[in-house]
């Protein structure tokens, strides 16, 4: 049997692609090789939102160019959003590929691999769904939900709408239907994932199908039997309605965690990058949260050193997070990206300034973090084992509802969910010893 070997970069977007790419290719006889090198074909699944993530990509690229001269019959794959934003020279740049695909053409790898084509092939059209064909999951008890692709917003610094293109959303009834296909082989855990994840539904009507929201999709997932925790990446505030406010107070499996994106806490900032909502519209909707569900797990994205960032504008993102007091932030040093508008801004910010800032506010993020953590301390949480701890194999690891990271000593197997009693807590992970008494009532 062929052997195939898959490395991802970037979003959780990608990770269901790349899951999708591994149950496509063993419904074709292929079979996972663990190292790169004993594999018949390679794929590379890649990132284009920040330079780091395409500097190591191609990387990864040179060996697969040194593993293709040592058996020229491999097959060396690119998908995905890199592959995409070159589209017109990966071929020339990197003779060694034989295919190459967006994030919207998962599907023709299958066709690519059973035609008699000897040249190279590269397809990008926005037309497919990846979330419509097999899938291996990282873990079967959890599973990746696409309800959408594309993106209509404009943000300055992003390149996404022009890797993935316009925002199309999966009918309904579609979606509940692979939902109870994910119940029935044992997921309990579903993510809904989506570029402009709570702007679903707005282009169903005119695509001649039933209408739905967000907020109605959460409720019809919440009422498929087996699923005991819903979450979703990643919302827009601008489309953070009541309505889905509303939902993680009334839905059982809804978790209290929300990741809303900040990216500047600079109304002016924001309006440069073409966020469509002022810092005053981002923290009323952190106070709706947090009226109806009180306990709320809040993270969130900061970039800092965008183009014309002043020392005024960073120093309103501080007060943000020191208002906020977010559980935890992924912060990104500006990076301008071909073909947007943020990289050929005027006033580029020095990499001393930008690097300077970060470090002040990792400092605040991370000490509000800690003591957000606190509120965990002498509480039991369910906790949704995952598997064993990565520093410390005699204990286990699994998340809390808020989506935090917890290890803790006890004799459960992954997919079980038990109750934890947290004795410690850092910015990032709790710890603590499974209930004595709910595992002697399991």
């Amino acid at each position: 049997m062929k052997r195939y070997h898959v490395t991802t970069f970037g979003c959780q977007m990608n990770e269901h692609d790349s899951e999708r790419m591994k149950g496509m290719l063993e419904s074709l006889g292929y079979v996972e090789a663990a190292e790169r090198e004993d594999a018949d074909l390679i794929l590379f699944n890649t990132c284009s939102i920040r330079e780091a993530a395409d500097n190591r990509f191609i990387a990864h690229l040179g060996t697969a160019k040194r593993l293709k001269s040592e058996r020229p019959d491999r097959v060396v794959g690119v998908g995905g959003c890199w592959a995409q934003s070159v589209k017109d020279e990966v071929f020339e740049r990197f003779p060694f590929v034989d295919v190459a695909f967006g994030p919207g053409q998962v599907h023709k790898l299958a066709e690519f691999l059973t035609s008699d084509s000897l040249t190279a092939q590269g397809y990008f059209e926005f037309e497919g769904f990846a979330g419509d064909l097999p899938e291996k999951r990282a873990r079967e008890f959890q599973g990746w939900l696409q309800i959408s692709v594309g993106c209509n917003m404009v943000c300055s610094y992003c390149i996404v709408p022009s890797t993935r293109g316009r925002e199309v959303s999966r009918p309904l009834a579609a979606l509940v239907a692979e939902v109870e296909r994910m119940a029935a082989d044992g997921v309990t855990e579903v993510t809904l994932l989506g570029q402009n994840v709570n702007a679903y539904g707005r282009d169903l009507p005119r695509r001649g199908e039933p209408a739905a929201n967000f907020a109605e999709l959460l409720s019809a997932v919440d009422a498929v039997d087996g699923i005991e925790r819903i979450r979703y990446t990643s919302p827009h505030p601008q489309d953070m309605k009541e309505d889905v406010i509303r939902a993680h107070a009334e839905l059982p499996a809804l978790c209290e965690h929300v990741h809303l994106p900040l990216q500047s806490g600079s109304s002016r900032v924001l309006k440069a990058m073409r966020r469509t909502y002022t810092r005053e519209r981002y923290l009323d909707r952190v106070a709706l949260l947090r009226e109806h569900v009180p306990d709320v797990a809040l993270t969130t994205d900061i970039i800092v050193g965008f183009p014309g960032e002043t020392e005024e504008d960073f120093a309103q993102t501080l007060f943000v997070c020191e208002q906020v007091a977010y559980d935890g932030a992924f912060t990104f040093v500006f990076s301008p990206r071909r073909g947007t508008e943020a990289a050929t801004l005027p006033d580029q910010v020095p990499h001393p300034v930008k690097v300077e800032r970060m470090e002040r506010l990792v400092e605040v993020i991370q000490r509000r973090a800690r003591e957000r953590a606190q509120r965990f301390v002498g509480r039991t949480l369910e906790v949704l084992v995952e598997g064993p701890s990565r520093t410390d194999p005699t204990k286990l690891r699994g998340r809390s509802r808020h989506n935090k990271a917890v290890n803790f000593t006890g004799l459960a197997q992954p997919g079980e969910y038990v109750q934890v009693e947290i004795a410690s807590a850092t910015s990032q992970t709790l710890a603590g010893e499974e209930s004595l008494l709910a595992r002697a009532a399991r």
